[in-house]
């Protein structure tokens, strides 16, 4: 029986399809990985010998244990980064973080009632989190996963955060800049994904915004005028659950939700370095086209000294230029 049903899910007017679900050891598995394209694995069991991480069980073996905990006084949970919010700069973040000890925060979730302020775990797994969770955690199937980075060429492993959900919890769209293998060991998650190439239907903050990354689109209550190509969206849907391990690409967009399944999820992230490219190949792929913008932004914010010239300066040298035939 599933844990979680369609009530559940938050309704968008955005055209969805289904991302494909494969099992680990399908020839097309590689195929999938190799060419940046999501993908749902069953059977992987990189997970599995860790189901018994409850709230019960990591409360008891990391209760002293102080952890990066998100609030939020919503369903919603943006990061952002507080080394670009700037003093002429009128920002207000949605969520905020709030370190606390584990026990802590586990009795919060477990004591949680309607008009508190939501949390949101997202710890890095390291050998400070207490010796039975270090002990479980050599207990993946590092042997599954290494191969597949082995197989796509990815950089390094840098880092793996243990991610801990009230039920309801919204991350907003964003993108990140490593290859993603989730897994889920707790609950249920639906995924919305974007490929780069509907960067412009997505508008992501500049990036010298603290909300790099994050797409300005508010999805509860689109703003078409400001944002008209949103009604053009067209993403992938996927709910992930215990055991699955779902592959997000870099640079593709993702907006999730924790459901409705014992009051909050458990997951965990395997973040892989992009890795290098051999040869640039042309045309380039969406993906490619997405650094080389962020890095012109960059390049002009740090030239100009100024964040705010950088948009001036692209239509300077837009306007009149290239947005109109010239003989």
């Amino acid at each position: 029986m599933a844990g979680w049903n369609e009530n559940q899910l938050r309704k968008y007017n955005i055209k969805l399809e289904k991302i494909p679900t494969l099992q680990y050891d399908d020839p097309k598995l590689d195929s999938h990985l190799t060419n940046n394209y999501p993908v749902l694995i069953k059977g992987s069991k990189l997970v599995s010998r860790v189901l018994k991480w409850d709230l019960d069980y990591l409360k008891q073996h990391m209760s002293s244990v102080c952890c990066n905990v998100i609030v939020s006084k919503n369903h919603k949970f943006k990061y952002y980064d507080p080394k670009k919010i700037t003093p002429n700069m009128t920002f207000k973040p949605i969520s905020r973080p709030s370190p606390m000890i584990f026990s802590e925060f586990a009795d919060k979730i477990t004591n949680w009632k309607k008009g508190d302020s939501r949390l949101y775990l997202q710890q890095v797994l390291n050998n400070t989190i207490g010796q039975h969770v270090v002990r479980d955690f050599v207990m993946f199937n590092w042997d599954w996963i290494m191969s597949k980075q082995k197989i796509c060429k990815w950089g390094p492993l840098s880092s793996n955060l243990i991610l801990i959900a009230q039920e309801g919890n919204v991350t907003p769209c964003h993108y990140d800049e490593q290859q993603n293998m989730f897994a889920s060991i707790r609950g249920y998650k639906r995924f919305i994904l974007f490929p780069p190439s509907q960067f412009e239907c997505l508008y992501p903050h500049p990036v010298h915004h603290p909300y790099d990354r994050q797409s300005q689109v508010d999805f509860d209550n689109p703003d078409f005028t400001k944002f008209p190509k949103f009604k053009e969206a067209c993403g992938y849907e996927v709910i992930v659950g215990p055991e699955d391990v779902l592959y997000i690409p870099m640079y593709w967009f993702h907006h999730v939700e924790s459901l409705k399944h014992g009051g909050y999820t458990v997951s965990i992230n395997f973040w892989f370095k992009a890795g290098s490219v051999e040869k640039i190949e042309y045309p380039l792929l969406d993906y490619q086209r997405m650094v080389i913008m962020r890095n012109v932004e960059k390049m002009l914010a740090e030239a100009l000294h100024d964040p705010s010239e950088v948009g001036n300066m692209l239509k300077t040298i837009f306007l009149g230029r290239y947005s109109s035939d010239v003989d």
